[in-house]
């Protein structure tokens, strides 16, 4: 890239909507046991790590991971921070009133399929599912990591399903079984159409 000298933008009258969020920073009590969540059982990919510098000779315990983006890496979507200081993680992870900064992390499956096969493979790993639902835009899982955190599995559902009423979508809820094979079945066959005629 080359330097160019521009003229000074124009003041909005507001602030400029962002296109999505771009990464999240997690601090961490162990890197090495977030780093085996991330990538063994979330199947995130290391892309680098902080090292050490002449400007930088003690950096931080810091790694950077992917998702996979239609094939390729993106320069991160998640970076963990070693931080012995964090407090012991609740002995059991619930979705309100946990003692947590970060209720949880969001994060998509590319299908429907992928999605069930993730489900399958956290099950067989003996991962603890915190709480199966459907949403009126996603069909979701929620884990825990090793921090505490809650993490959401998740695959969107077409947009012309919530997009008449994103409010309502929101507000819809079907609590499903987190356990056994009934955790692992997913309904497709009823779902309703947010802000189509005759929908309450």
């Amino acid at each position: 890239m080359t330097d160019t000298i521009s003229e000074a933008p124009a003041v909005p009258a507001e602030a400029v909507r962002p296109s999505g969020l771009n990464h999240l920073v997690l601090n961490v009590r162990d890197l090495e046991e977030s780093h085996r969540f991330w990538t063994e059982m979330l199947g995130f990919k290391q892309v680098g790590e902080l090292h050490a510098t002449a400007e930088r000779p003690n950096p931080p315990k810091m790694r950077f991971y992917s998702a996979d983006h239609d094939g390729q890496d993106h320069h991160h979507d998640v970076a963990l921070v070693e931080n012995k200081e964090l407090p012991e993680p609740p002995a059991e992870w619930r979705m309100f009133g946990a003692p947590m900064a970060i209720n949880h992390i969001a994060i998509t499956l590319p299908s429907r399929e992928a999605w069930q096969q993730q489900l399958a493979f956290l099950q067989s790993k003996g991962v603890k599912f915190g709480r199966r639902v459907d949403h009126g835009m996603t069909h979701s899982l929620y884990i825990n990591d090793p921090n505490g955190y809650g993490v959401e599995l998740l695959y969107d559902l077409p947009r012309e399903v919530w997009e008449g009423d994103i409010d309502a979508a929101l507000n819809w809820v079907r609590p499903l079984p987190s356990e056994g094979p009934e955790a692992l079945a997913d309904e497709t066959e009823d779902i309703p159409v947010f802000g189509a005629a005759g929908d309450d």
